[in-house]
This record gives structure tokens, sequence and C-alpha cells, in this order.
């Protein structure tokens, strides 16, 4: 990678596919900018030829408009963050979207022409997406593939409301029907995403042309047992063999590998990885949604014995163990130890209820961090991942309500041992939304 002199690697193809009588695809690269773009046009006329060129040509002039934001960033100088360089995937993909609609306005014949876009940015160990339509980017990592893009299409659309099953998609007539693209209208909607990038990762960005042909297990063997100079000319050869109904693109996108096994971001990336996915909040999302929430996370350091969180004291945060350990106390008595994987305050994320215990740590510890209000801007603008999390918490909850209930019924049978005094606290503790291994 760019931040220690080895250079990404690429190897991009595109072809017409066996129905076709011309490509409307278009896919850029850029070495300098570590950029890459898969454009898949519509419309009459070759108007999406001319739809997905303008785009990706746009989408790279904008982004080396702003070279020098984009070298602070990978340098860490100059105060450009992440957030400035999302909102330049973003402007870049809606100027062109302008500039594609714009050309159909000048040319009657192309009006209404519009492509999907899905572009990567790679800077430093830091990853970039901006995305409309149905290309999709897969990420290969660590013998695994995940989809980092969501559909804007309509069968996905259907698929996540519940109203179609996978087995009843051969059935539907509109199977490419987007309900996104970039110059139909002046302006779109453009999702974007950052994340990790780690040594050894491999991208491929690809049309539907390709994806179509192939389920996402197949993709990960492909990816394993295919040089990566190999794979985007097989993957095209294979859509052809399968019916090539479509145009087919393919770039695949290599980063260096570690000199010497997994290095410390890769440690780190997949602790937290792994943390999340563990705990019933989390474990229904996706690797993309778990890697939307991860990007709010914090990670913060704590030497022996220094306090986490105050008994009484207002709480505004969710803390996963990631390396050490941490006590639950309460008068200096010790009620829990905590290790890695285990949470405590995810209460916190809902209420300003007071921390019903101090949490000092136990041995110098690192603990992964969310706050309520970056939990709340998630569950506003990703309506997927919102309803996720809410059910989710609805399952904590009621399992929190069947302990209580529990814990109350052995309170009143005096046959049972149990204290009333300690059964009253884990009530009170409960309906505040706490617990012994949660404060």
């Amino acid at each position: 990678m760019a931040a220690d002199g080895e250079a990404l690697r690429f190897w991009p193809v595109t072809d017409v596919g066996r129905v076709r009588d011309h490509n409307e695809d278009n896919f850029l690269v850029s070495k300098k900018l570590q950029l890459f773009v898969v454009c898949d046009g519509m419309g009459g006329h070759a108007a999406g030829e001319v739809a997905s060129s303008i785009a990706a040509k746009t989408v790279q002039e904008v982004i080396s408009q702003q070279r020098e934001m984009l070298t602070q960033f990978e340098q860490g100088v100059g105060g450009a963050s992440r957030t400035d360089i999302l909102r330049l995937m973003e402007q870049a993909v809606q100027q062109a979207c302008n500039a594609v609609f714009q050309e159909g306005q000048r040319d009657e014949t192309k009006r209404g022409m519009g492509t999907t876009l899905v572009a990567l940015l790679i800077l430093g160990d830091r990853g970039f997406i901006g995305h409309v339509g149905d290309s999709r980017i897969y990420l290969y990592r660590q013998g695994s593939v995940h989809q980092l893009t969501e559909d804007h299409s309509l069968i996905n659309e259907l698929l996540r409301r519940g109203r179609l099953s996978r087995e009843q998609i051969d059935q539907l007539q509109a199977k490419n029907a987007v309900t996104r693209a970039v110059g139909v209208y002046e302006s779109v909607e453009v999702d974007t995403i950052d994340f990790d990038v780690l040594r050894g990762d491999r991208f491929l960005l690809c049309s539907d042309g390709l994806h179509g042909y192939f389920e996402q297990a197949e993709l990960g063997k492909l990816f394993a047992e295919t040089p990566e100079d190999q794979l985007s000319q097989k993957l095209v050869d294979l859509a052809n063999e399968r019916g090539g109904k479509d145009n087919i693109t393919s770039i695949v996108v290599k980063v260096p590998d570690a000199e010497s096994g997994v290095d410390r971001l890769a440690r780190e990336v997949n602790l937290k990885m792994e943390v999340l996915h563990k705990m019933p909040l989390f474990r229904h999302l996706t690797y993309q949604e778990l890697v939307r929430v991860m990007n709010l996370t914090q990670v913060k350091q704590y030497n022996t014995d220094e306090e986490v969180v105050a008994e009484g004291a207002e709480g505004d945060e969710l803390f996963i163990v990631l390396t050490g350990k941490v006590r639950v106390q309460s008068a200096q008595a010790k009620i829990a130890e905590l290790g890695p994987g285990e949470h405590f305050g995810e209460m916190a994320l809902v209420d300003k209820a007071p921390r019903s215990a101090d949490i000092v740590a136990a041995e110098p510890s690192s603990l992964l961090s969310i706050k309520r209000r970056d939990f709340f801007d998630i569950i506003r603008k990703d309506h997927p991942i919102a309803v996720k999390l809410l059910w989710s918490f609805l399952g904590v909850l009621t399992e929190r309500l069947r302990n209580t209930s529990r814990e109350l019924g052995q309170a009143r049978d005096p046959k049972s041992g149990a204290s009333p005094v300690s059964e009253a606290t884990s009530l009170l503790d409960a309906m505040m939304g706490h617990d012994e291994s949660g404060s």
C-alpha cells in the first residue's frame, strides 16, 4: 500500500457477453488515486454506454481535484477526516449524476439514460465506497467473502420486506430493475461506507452481469483456488458459459500481503468484529452492517485499578472488553469480573439511568466503547440496521423480564433460601435495565 511504498495490484476485464450487441459497462482504474470504478449503463441508442462513461470519468475528475486532501488523510496531517473523504465520495457520485442527467437533457435520444456505479478508494489502511444501483463490491478476507454493498434493486427490496422468497426470484419478470440509478434524475441518494483495509485483502468490483451467476460461497472458493491475476478473466468466462445474458465487468484488486503473518491492525479488527458479532444486540447484522457499527466504536485503554464508570454516574455508552479484565463492584465489594468478549452498560444506549455499580480495570485492559448519540444516529440513518437492532433489544429485554419474574418468584418462596433483600435489589436493577454484569 502507499503507506510503505508497496503498490496495490489490479486486474480489470470487461466483456459484451453472449446476448448484447454492444457493451454499456464501463470501468475506470486510477493507479495514482488508488481509485476503482465500475458502471453498468442503461438506456436505448447506446445511451447506457454514454451514461456509464460520463459517470466514471466525472467521479475520477472530482476526486482528483482533492488530491491534496487525500494525501493529508493518508499521511495523518492537515486535519482531513474520514467524514471529509466520505463526503467527497458522495459529492463525486452526485456530480456524476448531474453530468449524466444534463447530457440527457441536451440530447433527447439519450433522455432518461442512467447507470449503476460502485467506486472504491483506498487510502493507506482505510477504504471508502460510494455506491448506487446493483453493481457490487465484495471483500475476500482471511478465507471468507463479504458483500460490502447493498443492492438498490427491486428484487433486494422485496426480499428485505419479506414480500419475495429466494425461490420466487426466477419467476419475477423485472429481475434487473434498479430502485436507484445515477443520471436518471438530477440527483440521487448515495450509499457511502468506510472500513479498515488489511494486508492481504482482495476486492471484487463487478456489474450484475457477473454476480448474477454466482453465489457468495462459490465466489469464496474461486478466490481461494484461482491466482489473482487470472481471477477476473475466470469469472467473466464462467459468466459467459452460464448464459452471458448481460455485459460483464470485473475488477479484482489485491492489497499486498503482510510480511510476517497477521499484523497488529488485522488482529485488532478481527477481535472487534468477533466480539461485536457474539453480542446478542448485534448477532443478526451482516458483515457490512457490523462494519458500520464498528465505525462508531472507540478503543479505550485502562491501567490496573483505573475507574471505567462510577456508581451513580449517568451513563451514555456501552463497553465491551477486548483484552484484560474489569471488576464490577459496589461499596468496594466485588460483584463480578468480566473478561474479553463480555460487556456492560448496554442499557445506557437507550436511557440515562445512573450506573448501578463501579467498574474498575482489574489489569491493563482495552475496552470498546459505543456512545448513545452514535447509536441513535445509525438507527435514524439506516433503516435495515435499525430494525435488526431494535428487534435484538426487545429480545434482550424479554430475557431480562423472564429472569426478573423468576427471581421475584424465588423471593416470595421462603423455601428457596433466597434473600428478599438481594432479590429486591436484583429486581430493581433489572427494572432499571441493569444486571450484575452490566451497569
